[in-house]
């Protein structure tokens, strides 16, 4: 099959290539994937760059991708869940960093993959898997709730809209940081926006004075931001700054979950949660888009399709 592959650890995106490589076996328990699409995240090029090194073994050559939708070609032994032809996505993050979904087949295990949404494209499916997830642990990890105020840092990003919908979802008021460009796009996602440009703390607290009830912080470097907003006894979680512990915050890390995944599918397909997709590329311009997802100027998601 025809993959996206890197031999070193590299920022230089010319060392990612594009050629045969070997069908992805699949073992028990595992579901074999035609994909159609693939979603790209910041933790693609990062891994590639070595960022994860310390926490996860990499096995060169390696394929990038942690999410993928497609169609079931084959399924191992003991795998009832699924059947060649069903149309399916997932978050599909492995022990080892080496065979990916920027490629034309991916083997998952059963257990982190969903059924795609009827509703939404391939495309779209490819955009929900990591950055769902990761806003739902989020949202779980600071146990949002009807009535509250949540401050996200980042809202008009991939994993910030959806924090946005699914905390709308469970009936919190959201306040969302963004550009002035994006401003609309997070009203129609139920966001009230602040520009990231002006002096944010003082924009916030004049839209909740006595505080907000917790800060999901998707940028990174956002602590001064959140120390100053947070109303009395409020909670803050980051995606993107490990020293939110030092201040009674969590570091968040998304697992690999498909019954989780099929929760956010169900909500897609009621159209209470949707998947903008910034743009797509095929395989040979996964430089490309990693380049434009450096840039942290992407609203929605960047998809390849093989």
């Amino acid at each position: 099959m025809r993959a996206v592959t890197y031999d070193s650890y590299s920022k230089d995106d010319s060392r990612l290539t594009v050629g045969e490589v070997d069908d992805p076996k699949v073992g028990p328990g595992t579901v074999l994937i035609e994909v159609r699409a693939a979603g790209v995240n910041p933790v693609d090029w990062k891994v590639m760059a070595g960022g994860l090194d310390p926490m996860m073994d990499t096995v060169f050559p390696a394929i990038p991708g942690w999410d993928v939708a497609g169609v079931v070609r084959a399924v191992g032994p003991d795998t009832p869940e699924f059947e060649p032809g069903d149309e399916v996505m997932s978050y599909a993050r492995k022990d080892i960093v080496h065979a990916g979904t920027f490629a034309e087949q991916v083997a998952v295990s059963a257990a982190h993959v969903a059924r795609k949404p009827a509703g939404l494209s391939f495309e779209q499916a490819a955009g929900l898997p990591l950055a769902g997830l990761t806003a739902l642990r989020t949202l779980d990890h600071l146990a949002v709730r009807d009535g509250e105020t949540l401050l996200v840092l980042g809202a008009s990003g991939g994993v910030g809209a959806f924090a946005v919908q699914l905390a709308r979802a469970r009936g919190a008021r959201v306040i969302g940081t963004a550009s002035g460009r994006n401003h609309d796009y997070l009203r129609e996602l139920g966001a009230e926006p602040v520009d990231y440009k002006d002096d944010v703390v003082r924009r916030v607290r004049e839209l909740a004075p006595g505080g907000v009830d917790a800060v999901a912080d998707f940028v990174g470097g956002q602590l001064d931001v959140t120390v100053k907003v947070l109303a009395e006894g409020g909670r803050n979680a980051s995606t993107a700054d490990p020293s939110v512990r030092e201040h009674g915050g969590t570091w968040v890390w998304v697992r690999p979950d498909g019954e989780r995944l099929a929760g956010l599918g169900e909500l897609a397909e009621q159209g209470r949660l949707t998947v903008e997709v910034a743009g797509t590329f095929p395989l040979e311009r996964v430089g490309d888009a990693f380049e434009q997802s450096r840039s942290g100027h992407t609203r929605g998601k960047l998809v390849i399709v093989p």
